[in-house]
């Protein structure tokens, strides 16, 4: 069973320029290093999240992967000193776990 794992940030809007700035080398992070989590980035246009939300997503073989891709997020270095950087403009972080079905 494949799992998708979406951390779902609110940010201030007001900083939204300064957020996708850091959100931009989190993503250079992922792109330069191998050990990475690799994920997509979005954010709405439509539907029941605001604007000013920017969900990072991946797929996983199985839960304990994609709970494991989190704790290296936060025993990781780089990834820490930007997160550090990044919380000021946050209004609300959740993350969510989906079931990927195979219906064919």
């Amino acid at each position: 069973m494949g799992v998708t794992m979406r951390i779902i940030q609110r940010f201030d809007p007001r900083y939204e320029r300064e957020f996708m700035e850091l959100e931009r080398e989190f993503a250079r992070l992922e792109a330069e290093r191998p050990d990475y989590p690799k994920g997509r980035r979005m954010q709405p246009i439509s539907g029941s999240e605001p604007c000013n939300t920017l969900i990072w997503e991946a797929e996983f073989p199985d839960l304990e992967a994609a709970r494991g891709a989190l704790d290296f997020f936060e025993g990781e270095a780089a990834h820490e000193a930007l997160f550090v950087k990044q919380v000021p403009y946050f209004r609300d972080v959740r993350v969510e776990f989906h079931r990927n079905l195979e219906m064919g």
